[in-house]
């Protein structure tokens, strides 16, 4: 006994078309819970109070980047830092698990103040990069309770609140403090407590996700 087996043509078609409504429904539901956690996790950061410039350090890409896919994928993520200074990454990293900082190149934290001013893009304000920028010294101020100081005595001070180097063609914009400025505060460690939740937002993403999907499954 011989038996023919044949793959009826409208079979086929069918399958082709649910083939391509499976990408579809994939990729787009993949992308929507993607855009999704990103949005969720750049709320909870600007709702902790650390700002919208660190909120949009949360980027996402989608794989492909273009076209459908079965095996289509989205990335949520914080750009890293390939230098060795900390970087939007490892800020929310720290306000997402709780961490202990400690210097690694001292005794101290120097934690800057308004007088500091701003620091050079990219770049984090330090006593050595201040005194090197301002032309000033700063003086040592231990104290058996709270942080220790570094401070400019009688400092000038800008419009802006800074303190800056006097110079004569600037004068009609400063202000003499006859007191000692504190530009930073030393402290020996900085505990920061948890103040984000990504991992929540995570979880929910597979729930969602599965809706997505099959929502444009049709």
């Amino acid at each position: 006994m011989r038996i023919k087996f044949e793959l009826d043509a409208s079979i086929s078609g069918i399958m082709e078309n649910e083939i391509r409504l499976a990408e579809r429904a994939i990729t787009a539901g993949v992308k929507d819970t993607a855009e999704h956690v990103q949005k969720r996790w750049r709320g909870q950061i600007v709702a902790a109070g650390l700002g919208d410039r660190l909120a949009r350090a949360i980027r996402k890409r989608n794989f492909p980047d273009k076209g459908d896919s079965i095996s289509a994928a989205s990335l949520v993520y914080a750009q890293p830092n390939r230098k060795q200074s900390a970087s939007a990454a490892d800020v929310i990293d720290a306000f997402d698990k709780g961490a202990l900082i400690r210097s690694q190149h001292g005794m101290f934290l120097a934690i800057p103040t308004p007088a500091a001013g701003r620091s050079p893009r990219g770049a984090r304000m330090t006593p050595q990069l201040w005194e090197k920028r301002t032309g000033l010294k700063l003086r040592f101020v231990p104290r058996r309770t709270g942080p220790s100081w570094l401070v400019l005595d009688k400092a000038r001070i800008n419009v802006k609140g800074a303190a800056v180097a006097d110079r004569r063609r600037r004068r009609k914009a400063l202000k003499t403090v006859e007191k000692a400025e504190v530009i930073f505060f030393l402290v020996r460690q900085v505990s920061l407590k948890k103040r984000i939740d990504l991992a929540r937002d995570t979880r929910d993403a597979g729930d969602r996700l599965v809706r997505a999907v099959m929502a444009r499954w049709r």
